[in-house]
């Protein structure tokens, strides 16, 4: 690690443009849930676990956009793997969850936003384009192709994150719309992702030798590694992955089949909780409906013991 800092600056490693853009997305949060608030139909009062979880999705998107980790996957493909489970499968529901029931209700009043979200907010949609998008850009031609490319590489990235955040809806709904699902659809959705989601690790981990030229090709990675650094700054090629002074400390291969095993690790984990999530909401919900069937038999119970006595007494 002292060769990692020493070989790179502070801008380059901590990304200061990033910590900026997203400190201003916060400081519009809190105007949001605060001095705007009352210029919202209903808007209660934002719980602080509410504004945990949006901040930690923020610090999510830090990770895998930038930051210390962002940087070590263009020496890595194990952190690169690593920043995108943490962007992709932990941050869009901590965002969601982050954001009030009233921010959402306010947008059903326009009709052009809500025939919008009656095409993109299909189930299926989210499904399948999120997990495409992910297997389509771990193909190595794709791959390679976008991270020597830092514009297509951004549009991609913030691509991949709208299909989570539209996958993750489904599971996380912040507000009742046409396409709710039952508890038990959630649960079929989330083992339907987790089986989409599978080839591309597959592909990852059983491949015989290294897929990727950015972690091979020394002209590859430089362009590659060129897109993190300020303009002008020389190319530290004694990290390169497979230089002698690297600071990896697998072969391209073997780090190649750790990214993939722990991409798949990280998603199981992921979904588990999220299925643990459903369910819990399930016995929460039934619970209430056996509790509501009690009180109401109950109820009945004392009217006709009310009829009786007044039948008696008359």
């Amino acid at each position: 690690m002292e060769l990692f800092f020493s070989s790179f600056t502070a801008r380059t490693i901590w990304t200061p443009e990033l910590i900026i853009v997203l400190g201003l997305i916060s400081f519009l949060y809190f105007w949001l849930i605060g001095p705007l608030r009352n210029k919202f139909t209903n808007a209660e009062p934002v719980p602080t676990r509410r504004k945990v979880y949006f901040h930690l999705g923020l610090l999510g998107i830090y990770f895998g956009f930038g930051g210390p980790l962002y940087v070590l996957g263009h020496l890595m493909l194990s952190m690169h793997m690593l920043s995108m489970a943490i962007v992709y499968l932990i941050t869009p529901p901590l965002l969601l969850l982050g954001l009030p029931t009233w921010f959402f209700e306010y947008f059903r009043q326009f009709k052009v936003l809500r025939g919008i979200f009656t095409i993109v907010g299909f189930p299926i949609l989210g499904l399948v384009l999120f997990n495409a998008m992910i297997s389509f850009y771990h193909l190595p031609f794709t791959f390679d192709t976008l991270l020597t490319n830092e514009g297509w590489h951004n549009v991609y990235q913030l691509g991949m994150l709208f299909a989570a955040l539209l996958m993750w809806w489904h599971l996380l709904p912040r507000m009742v719309t046409k396409y709710d699902m039952s508890e038990l659809k959630k649960v079929g959705y989330m083992f339907a992702s987790g089986a989409l989601f599978t080839p591309a690790c597959v592909l990852i981990i059983f491949a015989g030798s290294p897929l990727y030229a950015t972690y091979t090709d020394p002209a590859t990675w430089a362009l590659a590694i060129s897109y993190c650094l300020p303009a002008g700054a020389q190319i530290p090629y004694e990290l390169f992955t497979t230089g002698s002074q690297s600071i990896a400390p697998l072969s391209p291969l073997h780090d190649q089949q750790l990214g993939g095993a722990s991409m798949k690790v990280i998603q199981e984990l992921v979904y588990g909780v999220a299925i643990g999530y459903v369910f819990k909401q399930w016995m929460n919900r039934d619970k209430a409906t056996n509790d509501s069937t009690t009180h109401k038999e109950y109820d009945m119970e004392i009217v006709r013991g009310n009829d009786l006595v007044n039948l008696k007494e008359g």
